[in-house]
């Protein structure tokens, strides 16, 4: 006969299982009171009650802890709400299984059978708590024998599972030119691929049956009183003998140097991706390889500042073109283009050439423009003649050209 002694936190606390969350503020401050120990200074006796409300006070004072506590009969922080509630759902794991708390400190619930679960098979139970268990967002009776029995099913599946690559991201440093014009650039990436030796499977399959399971494909563990099967962690419940890969050690994937040509289209922006399909890491026992992704980081100019698809440029005029107006030559990334000054153009004025900026490398057919900021020069008058025709010109424009300012002032 087999005996499971769960901790009562109602009865601790000297309260119903109905009890609001202040009655049970107000019954651990009552106790606590009584029983620190300070109040009881080498009273073990006194330091072990503390010590029982004190945890019953920290499951029973969080809704969440409680509602696991109020649905399975005790509290571990190895269950999660979802088992607990397909826990409760399935309506427990039959006679003589867990049960809620009593109305003493402790409660004994008796079996006359031990548990015994070693003739299912629990991927395919889909009945009562694993159904349930499903509906919670969990995986049925596998997912509760891993949470409160410590995971022993899950990690023992969970070694022997495909798992899908990883994503890859590599950073490439491109010159302003190469951005612009486009660049074909071979790189070594480094990443996981499948081991040739043993295909990715991380074992080598040899003659003769699996010596832990003899055959069988499964183990037996146990908890306590219960014991459930369990794939066998050595041939992964395949039931057959086979080695450790000496190639790469069990993991199915080696690190190696890729040779890859990269594109980088005309017109590729700062910090824009490529993404490149299958080019990352492998995955394991034959899962797809993840994707890799090129980032990639454009040079400047010493004159042209790229933002988006256009180019700014700030362009110096004398005093007699801005004034007048004229028709210069500016730099653009194709070359030599015309520009026309308008008459009275001032200081910080922005023109626009029309696609005269960067080929979108996302969009088909458009560009962008260059945006050419005016830097009006004063010239450094070295001769009386010069000066006189400068007073000459401020006597027949006589205008104040900080009246604006004044009147905002």
């Amino acid at each position: 006969m087999a005996t499971t002694t769960q901790k009562d936190y109602y009865g601790a606390l000297g309260v119903k299982k109905t009890a609001s969350a202040e009655e049970i503020r107000k019954a651990f401050r009552k106790l606590a009171r009584k029983y620190h120990p300070d109040v009881n200074p080498g009273d073990k006796s006194a330091e072990e009650k503390f010590k029982a409300i004190s945890e019953a006070n920290d499951v029973l004072s969080d809704p969440k802890k409680r509602k696991i506590y109020d649905q399975i009969g005790f509290y571990s922080d190895n269950i999660d709400p979802a088992t607990a509630e397909a826990y409760a759902r399935g309506g427990g794991f039959g006679a003589g299984g867990f049960g809620g708390p009593g109305q003493g400190n402790t409660r004994t619930y008796t079996q006359e059978v031990p548990f015994d679960f070693s003739g299912f098979d629990f991927s395919d139970f889909a009945e009562g708590a694993g159904a349930a268990g499903r509906r919670a967002g969990g995986g049925g009776f596998r997912d509760i024998f891993s949470n409160i029995f410590g995971g022993g099913a899950g990690r023992a599946e969970a070694m022997h599972r495909p798992e899908p690559g990883t994503e890859l991201e590599y950073q490439v440093n491109v010159g302003f030119w190469q951005a612009i014009k486009g660049a074909e650039l071979e790189l070594n990436i480094p990443r996981l691929e499948v081991c040739g030796n043993c295909h990715g499977q991380g074992h080598l399959e040899s003659p003769g049956e699996c010596p832990q399971c003899h055959g069988k494909g499964q183990i037996t563990q146990k908890s306590g009183s219960m014991k459930f099967n369990v794939p066998c962690p050595r041939c992964g419940g395949s039931g057959k003998s086979r080695t450790l890969c000496p190639t790469c050690h069990g993991e199915g994937r080696l690190e190696r140097s890729e040779s890859l040509k990269v594109r980088i289209k005309p017109g590729t922006r700062d910090g824009q991706r490529i993404r490149l399909p299958g080019r990352g890491n492998a995955g394991t026992m034959g899962a797809p390889a993840g994707d890799l992704y090129i980032i990639v980081r454009a040079g400047e100019h010493a004159i042209f500042k790229r933002e988006g698809d256009d180019i700014h440029l700030t362009v110096p005029v004398s005093l007699a073109e801005a004034a007048l107006g004229a028709k210069i030559e500016v730099p653009t990334i194709d070359g030599r283009a015309l520009l026309k000054i308008p008459p009275g153009t001032q200081a910080g004025q922005k023109l626009r050439l029309r696609e005269k900026g960067v080929a979108s490398a996302v969009r088909e057919g458009q560009r962008g423009d260059e945006i050419v900021e005016i830097q009006t020069v004063t010239p450094k008058l070295a001769d009386e003649r010069s000066k006189e025709i400068l007073r000459e010109l401020a006597k027949l424009n006589p205008e104040d050209p900080r009246q604006e300012l004044w009147k905002q002032v």
